[in-house]
């Protein structure tokens, strides 16, 4: 591993960026932490940062020679903010470059596909990180977490299709690999945990290991989009929808090898997750 020089974690209060942030200042490398609040994270220098306020952008650059980068939430055309900024960041001296963006979004498809497409052209060292989804999403803030502690319900369009899904800590191990390994990737990386799971299987994983019961309740494409348009803009709603009918048509019922590439441990199960989570008190 490289010696690097200074890390900007754009959204460093978030899933993936919080992690990032902390497992590089274990490591002893520098980092300016990125957010809205400017919010502290431990051992690393906050800094103001707002995609819809390029004024913030220059004081965040300043001294950086390499960017992890995560997309505005809920804007389905981030490039318009993104791109800008990115040749801004090449400007400033910035020379590496590790964009957070889905398994279920192909170069130059929607929402961080088209910067993806973008990325090679502006840095010469850069990777695209593409994780299944997050086994976070069921502990946290997310929808599905609220709705397994308010109702003891998963609500879903996947049917019985199945996800490889990912704990956001081997995530961030990934990007810090990306970040300062002495060659970047330079390719794209999809992301997911040892097994791929179906919502009704996650559900009972749930029930066991916490004791409360959970259940997945299947929704139809048209009943989880109305859902969620209470919740995300009717664009961003359609999208989200469109990919639980994309999963129950088999689309993310795999797994790769790639933590175990980059960081020479296996990624780690849900069940362990949750008894993680369970252990701290979550």
């Amino acid at each position: 591993m490289t010696t690097a020089g200074t890390t900007l974690v754009i959204g460093a209060t978030g899933t993936t960026g919080s992690r990032t942030a902390a497992q590089l200042t274990t490591a002893g490398h520098r980092v300016k932490a990125a957010s809205r609040r400017a919010a502290p994270v431990a051992g690393a220098e906050p800094v103001p940062f707002d995609w819809y306020d390029p004024a913030t952008h220059a004081a965040a650059l300043d001294g950086v020679d390499r960017v992890y980068l995560i997309p505005p939430v809920g804007d389905v055309h981030p490039e318009a903010v993104m791109l800008p900024f990115l040749r801004q960041a090449r400007t400033a001296g910035v020379r590496r470059v590790v964009l957070l963006s889905s398994s279920a979004v192909p170069e130059g498809g929607p929402a961080a596909g088209a910067v993806h497409r973008a990325l090679p052209d502006l840095f010469g060292q850069w990777a695209v990180l593409r994780p299944s989804w997050f086994m976070q999403n069921f502990t946290g803030a997310h929808a599905h977490a609220r709705s397994v502690r308010d109702e003891g319900v998963i609500w879903s369009a996947t049917g019985s299709g199945r996800v490889g899904f990912v704990d956001a800590e081997d995530i961030a191990a990934v990007a810090v690999r990306a970040l300062t390994d002495e060659q970047a990737p330079d390719t794209d990386l999809v992301l997911t945990g040892p097994e791929a799971l179906g919502y009704d299987d996650v559900a009972a994983i749930i029930t066991e290991v916490t004791g409360r019961a959970v259940v997945h309740r299947r929704l139809s494409y048209e009943q989880m989009r109305d859902r969620l348009t209470k919740q995300v803009p009717v664009e961003f709603a359609a999208m989200l929808a469109g990919m639980d009918r994309a999963i129950a048509g088999g689309a993310e019922d795999r797994v790769t090898d790639t933590v175990q590439r980059l960081t020479g441990r296996p990624p780690r199960t849900f069940r362990a997750l949750l008894g993680r989570e369970a252990r701290c008190g979550s």
